[in-house]
């Protein structure tokens, strides 16, 4: 029986358009398994021309499991909610070159200092600037593979701290609030992780790790850039050209993401709706 999807590859390294579905109807048990096949093969799953109001995303994000709530919060202190956007708008709504958050422009995997981090998250194009405000997203399976078989052997057992509190240090960012610290404290998972679906061993790491476990802190961090800057090389990236209505859906845990500043960030309005689904603890 043929499927009800069309599924096209967009990359070597991740990435496949799907075409023939409207996502704000609820899925049936059969589409939603050939909408997860695709995501298994690809990691990333591109959906155009969605017109998805927020309710319409957090009941499409539900069918995927739980969604995750945020610690991050908006510059008047309320906390992020289920449903939210991420944008380069100022407290007046107007696009500027600083915005508050910005660790989505390094490279990282949604909530790795959670001790369940996020299986998925799904970003809806809202408003787009006319050119640029890319999205990367680099394949830490491809990343692992490629190593010298010394370097795995060498960190195959290693663990590593994930912190929030680390993150926004290194990005600059304000400090954690004491609640916030207590709400999420660091956390430890392996250097490499096992897909928990397929099998296949990808590195686990981005902006938001902190040091490695029984290493001396500067080897550890060194250790850290070195992988990091082995799995975003330009032949382990897709880079996601964002068109007016785009939904994107991806696996955080096997792809690295940032967004580009390749546009005029001080000029245009760049705005996309975000979910995320919750995981389960690394291994």
């Amino acid at each position: 029986m043929p499927g009800m999807l069309t599924v096209g590859r967009l990359s070597d390294a991740a990435g496949a358009e799907v075409t023939g579905i409207d996502l704000s109807r609820p899925l049936s048990p059969a589409l939603k398994d050939e909408i997860l096949a695709a995501f298994l093969e690809h990691h990333l799953l591109v959906f155009r021309g969605q017109r998805l109001t927020a309710d319409q995303q957090l009941v499409l994000t539900e069918q995927f499991g739980e969604v995750e709530g945020h610690v991050g919060r908006a510059p008047d202190g309320t906390r992020w909610p289920l449903v939210h956007t991420v944008h380069n708008l100022d407290e007046h709504g107007n696009p500027t070159a600083e915005p508050d958050s910005v660790g989505n422009y390094s490279w990282h995997t949604d909530k790795s200092y959670h001790a369940e981090p996020s299986l998925m998250t799904m970003l809806h194009a809202l408003e787009l600037p006319p050119d640029g405000g890319d999205t990367q997203f680099a394949n830490c399976a491809l990343g692992y593979v490629t190593l010298p078989g010394d370097l795995k052997r060498a960190i195959a057992t290693l663990q590593v701290e994930h912190s929030w509190e680390a993150s926004r240090r290194k990005l600059g960012g304000p400090p954690a609030t004491e609640a916030q610290k207590r709400e999420r404290p660091p956390v430890t998972h392996p250097l490499v992780r096992t897909h928990p679906e397929t099998g296949v061993k990808s590195l686990y790491l981005g902006s938001h790790t902190s040091h490695v476990i029984g290493m001396p802190e500067a080897k550890g961090v060194a250790l850290l850039d070195r992988l990091l800057a082995h799995t975003t090389q330009p032949e382990f990236i897709y880079t996601h050209q964002w068109r007016p209505g785009d939904l994107v859906m991806w696996d955080n845990r096997c792809l690295l993401h940032r967004a580009a500043r390749n546009y005029e960030m001080g000029k245009h309005r760049r705005v996309l709706q975000r979910t995320v689904v919750k995981g389960a603890k690394p291994f």
